[in-house]
């Protein structure tokens, strides 16, 4: 079995030249462009862009009002929550004040044993406190 003989120069170029004549030759069999057969395929491929082109508007749009709408019920929720917060704090007011009311009107009904014994609560409660510095 002979060895292995590296090609040379010349071989090499030869053999670039016997591939580039075959695919010059491989390109003049091809059959020659249709005209016609092209501005179809360019048409289809105008319409096919086309019809992509307004899936992806179409798409956007969509994704945009479902946006809109997310930020519209967000808004919506905001406005309740603080609508509800606002009528919370106007009944605690409004019980408060009633209380305060209904504790002066009490008041104004006491004996003077109940102000000596309120008197009296108080500073028990006062002692209480001190006591537990």
């Amino acid at each position: 079995m002979p060895a292995f003989k590296k090609p040379g120069f010349q071989e090499r170029q030869a053999a670039a030249a016997s591939a580039r004549s075959a695919a010059l030759a491989r390109y003049r069999a091809r059959p020659p462009v249709d005209e016609a057969t092209m501005a179809q395929r360019a048409a289809r491929r105008q319409a096919r862009e086309a019809a992509e082109a307004e899936k992806r508007e179409a798409a956007r749009r969509e994704k945009e009002v479902a946006a809109e709408a997310r930020r519209e019920r967000e808004r919506r929720a905001a406005a309740d929550a603080e609508a509800a917060a606002k009528a919370k704090a106007e009944a605690a007011a409004q019980e408060k004040a009633n209380a305060k009311a209904r504790r002066v009107a009490e008041r104004k009904n006491w004996t003077e044993e109940d102000r000596k014994a309120a008197r009296d609560a108080r500073y028990a409660a006062r002692k209480a406190r001190q006591g537990r510095r």
